[in-house]
């Protein structure tokens, strides 16, 4: 079964780390991402930009409206992903509870269902 692990980071973090802490968090998150990847349980990852970067799209009535980040509206944002290939739920908890970023995130464990699925 497939699973995402999201790292929901609470929004003003980033912002009050210097440079120098970002990266090495950073390559904590590879070299685990690397792990994974030894362990054939790797998929796919990414670290994803602070959402003052992104856009948020929606078609309403036929118009497509668009909202810039950052999205205040939010606590948390999406700072990256893991897409796992687990044999359980228990193993991709136990995974996310491994994640690094635990420490300083939440991760949020889902597993990869068609939309319509209870």
């Amino acid at each position: 079964m497939a699973y995402m692990l999201m790292v929901m980071e609470p929004r003003d973090q980033r912002p009050s780390r210097s440079p120098q802490e970002g990266e090495a968090l950073y390559d904590r998150m590879v070299k685990w991402g690397q792990q994974l990847a030894a362990r054939d349980l790797l998929v796919a990852s990414e670290s994803l930009r602070s959402d003052q970067h992104g856009v948020r799209v929606a078609i309403r009535g036929g118009k497509r409206l668009m909202t810039d980040g950052p999205f205040t509206e939010s606590k948390e944002m999406v700072g990256g992903f893991y897409l796992l290939t687990c044999q359980t739920r228990d193993e991709a908890i136990a995974l996310a509870a491994e994640c690094p970023a635990a420490e300083w995130a939440t991760i949020e464990v889902r597993e990869v269902a068609p939309c319509f699925a209870g």
